[in-house]
């Protein structure tokens, strides 16, 4: 039995290019290997600066301003992709998901965001798309009216669990309300904790790359208190840099029921060959806060984390959108 079929946890691909649309992202869809797909504005800044997929539609949008070259360029990957994940998405509503990211200089602006991603969701017209936005003050405004009006949401750049819950709340409040179903995740970034700490940490003697996953886990326990099968905690930034660890280190230890674990195409392609196939063992709640009670004997002060990284996300989002919009007009 796969692991959607035993426990309804779903792995998704943090990628999205033109080329690979066509041909490898169909195979591990056909493959059962992959349940959807993300995307955010780090990836279409790649994407579309290293392929000569795009080379064409760019000819032809230049007379436009850079968002609107931009717009165009990632709505046609992100309706080719809602295509290729329909038929996975009406045989089971929690899947065949692609994600779409609000302009990250809107992280701000609650009504800007409410409307960007009701345009973009309407003009990209398929149902299985998630319009993702930050989850800050303005963000949890907008995740509430966007679920309200029906759309589905991936909430994003989740560093502490009080964030995890004022998404869980917001989404909850939304769906509440509307009259059509949809779904949400609710992305819980992992192994940004250990690149930014796992050299002080070693400096104290205390455990190298466990913050990422035990904060993962504790967002992961509070959203599952709402009970509300329309939304799933989704595990982003599972990557592995370096070489100190195992590759598929964030997917084998996050195996969890009920979730969403989103990996770049390599940790994807090192899955398939050496992955776990089996749910993962559940770290409790207890002990995740047993691990930050430890963190904070250490004068390790988690808050100043969370509020690093959260600042750090938004601020790399922000420069690879503003690069990217530069670029497309050079």
């Amino acid at each position: 039995m796969s692991l959607k079929e035993d426990i309804n946890f779903s792995l998704w691909c943090d990628f999205i290019e033109r080329d690979f649309l066509e041909r490898q992202f169909q195979d591990l869809i056909n493959d059962e290997v992959i349940q959807g797909a993300t995307s955010n504005p780090a990836i279409f800044a790649s994407s579309i600066s290293n392929s000569v997929a795009y080379k064409q539609q760019l000819e032809i949008l230049q007379a436009n301003n850079a968002k609107t070259i931009y717009e165009e360029l990632a709505m046609t990957d992100i309706k080719r992709a809602a295509e290729i994940l329909e038929p996975m998405y009406k045989n089971d509503n929690d899947d065949g998901f692609i994600s779409l990211e609000v302009d990250p200089t809107l992280c701000d602006d609650a009504q800007g965001t409410i409307e960007e991603g009701i345009r973009l969701y309407k003009s990209i017209g398929h149902d299985n798309v998630m319009i993702k936005v930050p989850a800050t003050d303005a963000g949890y405004e907008a995740m509430e009216e966007l679920t309200t009006q029906g759309i589905n949401v991936n909430a994003t750049l989740i560093f502490s669990p009080e964030q995890a819950i004022n998404c869980a709340k917001a989404l909850n409040a939304g769906m509440e309300k509307s009259i059509t179903e949809c779904k949400a995740v609710i992305s819980i970034f992992v192994s940004r904790f250990d690149r930014l700490c796992d050299n002080r940490f070693g400096a104290k003697g205390i455990e190298k790359s466990k913050l990422g996953i035990i904060n993962a886990v504790k967002c992961y326990h509070e959203i599952n208190k709402f009970d509300n099968k329309n939304i799933r905690a989704l595990f982003a930034s599972t990557g592995v840099k370096g070489d100190e660890l195992e590759s598929t280190y964030y997917v084998d230890n996050l195996l969890y029921p009920n979730s969403v674990n989103t990996a770049p195409l390599a940790t994807i392609e090192d899955y398939i060959l050496n992955g776990s196939t089996e749910p993962s063992k559940i770290i409790s709640e207890i002990e995740c806060d047993e691990f930050f009670k430890m963190l904070a004997k250490h004068d390790i002060d988690i808050n100043e984390i969370y509020d690093t990284l959260l600042s750090e996300g938004l601020e790399a989002f922000k420069v690879s959108f503003e690069e990217l919009l530069t670029k497309l007009k050079a």
